[in-house]
């Protein structure tokens, strides 16, 4: 078989039979199956799906919600395709991107990984890629607005407006193909990480082992995420708890007092200048980035918070 398409459900059933949709509409020319994993979720999304697609779909219920990346690893386990594509339930895929994405993996022996160029709700290009992954660099290239980041790819930065692939540092979640082999050898996604961050973690390890990661805009799929978090200071927190885990796990001790330092110094610079413009959302946002960043470090019982899904 080509292709495992694996979806990570938790209450999403209103978007997710809109996803499958869109995969029997627009796949063709290759052997694929679907895989639904339920994060145990509430929303009668098994009789759901039974009724709607009977054995056209594999779904495996777990009996508890252990998150993305682990559940992904559990469906990864029987998953029979030589190729897996990670996609989210609030997808929509536009044109043949499972095809256009597996073939490329087929066609070049040196990537590990490829994904699509991502649209939003109004069909305007999202945040599809990484091409730099949180590190001192990465963090000296926020404190200057991303300059290192425009001088390297120009528009480039988070959509691939070329015609032609382009190699990043990591594929947005949303919708990842991975070799099942480097998958599997890898140990699939940490489980440490419940929620963001574990594509990022993943790619990174994918980037040590010399495999390449590439955007590839001829795959087009709509990605229906929320427009804003500015009101939602659970899931900055998330996002911060996340950030943190995945610096610690990256980083020796001399980059990370650096990178809490610029942080720190760039949080309370956006906080400022979103004060002074009066852009109360941009404030907000700013000022509870601010106050997480008062936060020296990420305990052992932060770590644990993280793995038994207290904070989320």
């Amino acid at each position: 078989m080509d292709v495992s398409i694996i979806i990570v459900n938790y209450n999403t059933i209103s978007f997710l039979t809109n996803a499958i949709d869109s995969i029997f509409e627009q796949t063709e020319d290759i052997e694929y199956e679907i895989i639904v994993v339920d994060n145990n979720s509430t929303d009668d999304s098994k009789t759901i799906l039974t009724e709607k697609y009977g054995d056209k779909i594999i779904y495996l219920g777990l009996s508890e919600n252990i998150g993305f990346g682990r559940a992904n690893n559990e469906a990864a386990k029987i998953a029979r395709g030589r190729n897996l594509f990670l996609l989210n339930p609030d997808t929509i895929l536009l044109n043949n991107a499972i095809k256009i994405l597996s073939d490329y993996l087929d066609k070049n022996a040196y990537t590990g990984v490829c994904g699509g160029n991502l649209f939003n709700s109004d069909m305007q290009p999202t945040t599809s890629f990484v091409t730099m992954l949180p590190s001192l660099l990465q963090s000296i290239d926020d404190l200057f607005c991303g300059l290192i980041t425009i001088i390297t790819f120009g528009k480039n930065k988070y959509f691939n407006y070329s015609n032609k692939d382009l190699r990043v540092a990591c594929i947005i979640g949303a919708d990842i193909m991975i070799r099942k082999e480097l998958f599997n050898n890898l140990g699939g996604f940490d489980p440490d990480f419940f929620m963001y961050h574990e594509e990022l973690e993943l790619c990174y390890r994918i980037n040590k082992t010399g495999y390449k990661i590439y955007s590839i805009p001829d795959a087009h799929i709509q990605h229906l995420e929320g427009k804003s978090i500015s009101d939602d200071y659970e899931k900055i927190k998330r996002k911060f708890h996340a950030r943190l885990l995945f610096l610690y796990k990256t980083q020796n001790k001399i980059n990370l007092f650096i990178i809490n330092i610029i942080y720190c110094l760039s949080s309370f610079i956006r906080f400022l200048i979103f004060s002074i413009l009066q852009n109360k959302d941009k404030k907000i946002l700013w000022y509870e980035i601010c106050r997480l960043n008062i936060i020296p470090h990420l305990s052992s019982e932060d770590k644990k918070k993280n793995r038994d899904n207290r904070y989320f």
